[in-house]
């Protein structure tokens, strides 16, 4: 499991649960998920929404698998939703694609990441941590040729060329999902206005 910015930097991973584990509950089991319940993780205070006066904590984005919290955003279940939740839904993963392709950029730098790698467990878990703090550290230069424009989706006059992280991503594993653990009213309240927010500037 893995939390990133917005400037294709890893700022959290979890490396070691089997494949049979649900996201969900590797997450479940993470410190991330103990910060996050303790209020531990240092996020800048609640601010205003562009063009209001209502405050609003800083939230991560997850998808279906993640339980929501004040915090942590993820989509509405069910199929036939309101109009505004129906938009909520469209806009959350706009943001959650980051992720994508950071394990896109990840597996298309890192060739290892294609493959079965044959050594001991343990030693897998440091050679992929080792792929990631080698990726936060050559992002830092932009121009020594790591990150190329062309890795991630761009546009040019107009129109949207797909970034060549697709390639990688595509043949990964798609992501599972489980159910979520038991919300707060007040991460139900966010997201509630979060849909309201983006309905009302959309609309």
């Amino acid at each position: 499991m893995v939390v990133c910015d917005a400037d294709y930097n890893f700022i959290f991973v979890d490396v070691g649960a089997f494949g049979s584990q649900s996201d969900g509950g590797v997450f479940a089991r993470s410190s991330f998920e103990k910060m996050i319940l303790r209020n531990q993780i240092n996020l800048p205070p609640d601010d205003k929404l562009p063009g209001t006066d209502k405050t609003f904590p800083y939230f991560f984005v997850g998808e279906n698998a993640f339980p929501l919290k004040r915090n942590l955003m993820r989509p509405y279940p069910g199929r036939s939703l309101p109009a505004a939740k129906q938009n909520f839904n469209k806009k959350l993963p706009a943001a959650r694609v980051y992720i994508e392709k950071y394990f896109g950029i990840l597996t298309n730098r890192w060739r290892i990441l294609h493959t079965n790698i044959q050594v001991s467990p343990k030693n897998v878990d440091k050679i992929v941590l080792a792929t990631v703090v080698l990726h936060n550290y050559l992002m830092l230069d932009k121009t020594c040729g790591y990150f190329e424009g062309s890795l991630v989706d761009h546009e040019e006059n107009g129109v949207i060329i797909r970034g060549t992280w697709r390639q990688a991503s595509e043949s990964q594993p798609s992501i599972r999902i489980s159910h979520a653990n038991r919300s707060s009213a007040s991460a139900f309240a966010v997201r509630d206005e979060s849909t309201n927010h983006f309905f009302e500037i959309h609309s």
